[in-house]
């Protein structure tokens, strides 16, 4: 793993087991905000839900359950997150990640770091309003509960890196895993990512993309 600074000053991982970034070069904060916070948790909060129950496809740097963490304290959100990784990024890699220094300026620090040192395939309360619960495996092999959330973060490496996660078997995969009327936010707005979207029965809905991407998709579950 190698830690690289983006545009914004947060930093991002180069992965060279698939020679691909974990973030956007345009900066990895902005890039995780506009897509899975504004996009997707503040969508379902206009909605008027308050307890949000989130699946992330890929663990990564953890730096979307953090900011997660952040915004459900601030806007008194209740949160049940789930999320599964094959790849676990070592310790002490995260521990030299700056996205603590740049939110809140160090304050969460210690969540941020429980998020990663809290044991695999168990749940936990990382705040009285945080249930975290992180699966070690793969998506193809585990057994994921149905009709469970009502919003999933997919962040996969891009189709061109691993093109098998955004196929139509793992979007039908997603789709039940969903509540009627959940939402997957994806920076991804590939054809291929829609046509897989669309056979898996999800309906499409292309939006402003993050710094640096024209459009990004937001796929809805009627």
């Amino acid at each position: 793993m190698q830690i690289i600074e983006t545009k914004d000053g947060s930093h991002t991982l180069f992965s060279e087991q698939f020679n691909e970034i974990y973030h956007s070069r345009y900066g990895a904060i902005q890039e995780s905000k506009h897509v899975f916070i504004k996009s997707g948790l503040d969508y379902l909060k206009s909605k008027g839900e308050t307890e949000i129950r989130i699946f992330e496809m890929g663990f990564g740097t953890g730096l979307n359950a953090l900011l997660t963490l952040i915004e459900a304290e601030k806007r008194n959100l209740k949160i049940y997150y789930e999320t599964i990784e094959l790849y676990p990024v070592p310790l002490e890699t995260i521990k030299e990640l700056n996205y603590p220094l740049l939110l809140e300026n160090e304050k969460y620090r210690p969540p941020f770091h429980s998020l990663h040192l809290c044991t695999w395939n168990e749940e936990h309360t990382i705040r009285p309003y945080f249930q975290f619960k992180k699966i070690q495996g793969s998506v193809f092999d585990e057994e994921l509960e149905t009709n469970n959330a009502n919003l999933i973060y997919f962040e996969a490496f891009a189709p061109s890196h691993q093109l098998e996660m955004w196929t139509a078997p793992v979007m039908k995969k997603m789709y039940n895993i969903l509540a009627p009327k959940g939402i997957l936010v994806s920076y991804c707005s590939k054809v291929l990512f829609q046509h897989a979207l669309k056979e898996a029965g999800f309906e499409i809905e292309k939006i402003s993309g993050p710094w640096g991407k024209r459009e990004m998709v937001r796929a809805h579950k009627p």
